[in-house]
């Protein structure tokens, strides 16, 4: 994960500590991570880290730890990669 990834994803985990890494296997649900929020996160995610999101990405698996959604934003950005 990148600092950039963690910075946009942060602030939309309730319960992550200030002071606590985001690891991971961090769960997003359990650090405070709602339906309502994810759907901000995604454009907060597309605007911070240079990448489309498509609807296929939008699942609950992708959004089930910090690092399976990074495997996402980074799918999507090889994608951005590729499309150039």
């Amino acid at each position: 994960m990148d600092q950039a990834f963690a910075d946009t994803l942060r602030p939309h985990l309730r319960y992550l500590a200030a002071d606590q890494e985001l690891r991971a296997e961090d769960r997003l649900r359990d650090l405070g991570l709602n339906s309502m929020q994810a759907i901000d996160l995604v454009f907060d995610l597309e605007d911070n880290c240079g990448v489309t999101l498509s609807d296929d990405q939008l699942t609950d698996a992708n959004f089930e730890t910090a690092g399976t959604l990074w495997q996402a934003v980074e799918s999507a950005r090889s994608t951005t990669v590729d499309a150039s």
